[in-house]
């Protein structure tokens, strides 16, 4: 069994995380906030219809809009409670609760590969570190042969980006391009942001 994330670690340390991250983006998108910035890249990279994997999909933001798009989406996150908000806030995609270190989606009955993985918000710094290469090794063996893995996070967070590209290249897969924010600006050795678009190596 894989070791328990930082974002289940959170969970149990306070039993209203879940519960506080779910109403911030509620909050927000009464706000009228855009919060579909990622599923715009992810969109404008897939023909209409792609099959594409949300990985930590959280409260089903980021899939959630890309369904809207018309693609066929699936959602996976370890946080049963995120899981039950993205089923009330965007029906339709199939939300799964699951950890990422463990992902088997055909045992679970999902055809796979899919044609993007989605991995925004952070997720990866929320992973138990021993587990990061095991995670971007399952999105490789879910990835369709000319598919990409797109992912996005912040530096100073615990997860240096030059350990990431090494972890990626250890999941055989490789930079395809690189973005320093959602909105394609280039990624720079000074970037606080990356955006990795991976393809199977």
């Amino acid at each position: 069994m894989a070791e328990q994330s930082i974002w289940m670690r959170k969970v149990a340390a306070d039993p209203d995380h879940s519960t506080w991250f779910i109403e911030r983006f509620r909050s927000m998108a009464r706000a009228g906030d855009d919060l579909a910035g990622e599923a715009r890249l992810v969109d404008a990279m897939l023909p209409r219809h792609a099959r594409i994997l949300d990985a930590g999909c959280g409260s089903g933001r980021v899939g959630g809009a890309l369904a809207e798009a018309g693609h066929d989406v699936v959602g996976v996150d370890v946080d049963p409670a995120l899981i039950e908000a993205a089923e009330q806030d965007h029906p339709g995609p199939r939300w799964l609760v699951g950890d990422l270190a463990e992902l088997d989606l055909p045992a679970q009955g999902v055809t796979t590969p899919f044609d993007a993985v989605v991995c925004a918000g952070n997720v990866m710094t929320f992973l138990a570190p021993t587990t990061r290469r095991d995670v971007l090794r399952h999105f490789r063996t879910h990835l369709a042969p000319d598919g990409r893995a797109v992912i996005g996070f912040g530096a100073g967070r615990g997860y240096e980006f030059d350990e990431f590209f090494a972890d990626a290249a250890a999941g055989a897969l490789e930079p395809d391009l690189l973005l320093s924010t959602w909105d394609l600006r280039p990624f720079r050795k000074d970037s606080s942001f990356l955006v990795a678009l991976l393809r199977p190596a």
